[in-house]
């Protein structure tokens, strides 16, 4: 049986639609046609009445069978754009979310020039990449303790040709050199290991240890926070995403460890998503 490109999509937009929202299915159904068939949305639109050949059909329906048990999209498509940046995507790594356009989008205000940058935990190196390309000279570390996850940031890099990016093996500040930056950004693991949604969606298919971390999903923030001040210089920033409900006990973390100028970011949602604090070095007395 023959389908209308429009057709095709008010099906899948049916079938989708029991486990997502309208608007994501409309929107998931458009992404796997546009992949399949090569083209982008404009032409979807102004050919909606064409014909589909048996081909991209069958080849469109695999893929549609796929997402319908749960797999995500950005793992069928192989890739996930991010701050405007197509991005290679594994189930090594975290797929890259808009909510952590806010934490670059924070880095971004607060470089001035030749500065040093580092990614903790940088998975596809989403973060790493976004700031580089928008800092050319800046020169931008990434770090991951996951080697699969440390490769595909490398190619990524490589892909986008930025030359101002270096890659390393750490689990946080663990296998760096005993040197400081300016900025130091991290999208780490923040859900409770007990929450129920990561046994939901599309975190089912993602690395638990990017996403869990201990009781309270705090784990992992308390540990970078403890260790960064002996990693910045004196006036550098520590930036770091975490759950709609964590500011508060971020916060107080960083004024622990002596961090100044604390202050909370919101994501699009209107969710307090992001907080920053400068490292101020205290003033020795004569």
């Amino acid at each position: 049986m023959s389908h209308t490109v429009q057709q095709w999509l008010q099906t899948a937009r049916q079938q989708l639609a029991q486990f997502v929202p309208p608007d994501e299915a409309s929107m998931e159904a458009q992404i796997l046609l546009m992949h399949v068939l090569n083209v982008n949305r404009a032409w979807l639109i102004a050919h909606a009445t064409d014909s589909l050949a048996d081909t991209p059909i069958t080849k469109v329906e695999s893929l549609l069978q796929r997402r319908l048990q749960g797999e995500p999209v950005a793992h069928i498509l192989g890739s996930r754009e991010f701050f405007g940046l197509a991005l290679k995507v594994t189930p090594d790594t975290l797929i890259p979310r808009p909510d952590t356009e806010t934490l670059v989008e924070a880095a971004l205000e607060k470089i001035n020039g030749r500065m040093r940058v580092l990614d903790l935990g940088t998975g596809t190196g989403a973060i790493a990449l976004a700031i580089a390309k928008h800092t050319p000279s800046c020169e931008v570390v990434a770090v991951d303790a996951s080697a699969a996850a440390l490769a595909v940031a490398a190619e990524n890099a490589a892909t986008l040709q930025l030359n101002n990016v270096q890659c390393i093996a750490s689990h946080w500040f663990s296998a760096l050199p005993a040197s400081k930056f300016d900025l130091i950004v991290s999208n780490p693991p923040y859900i409770e290991s007990s929450d129920p949604h990561l046994q939901q969606g599309d975190l089912r298919f993602e690395p638990m240890s990017a996403l869990a971390s201990g009781a309270d999903g705090l784990q992992d923030i308390r540990q970078i926070v403890a260790q960064a001040p002996a990693y910045l210089n004196a006036g550098g920033w520590l930036m770091l995403e975490h759950g709609y409900n964590q500011a508060d006990a971020v916060q107080q973390l960083l004024h622990t460890a002596g961090l100044q100028q604390i202050q909370t970011q919101h994501d699009l949602g209107g969710n307090p998503r992001v907080t920053l604090a400068q490292w101020l070095t205290p003033v020795t007395e004569q």
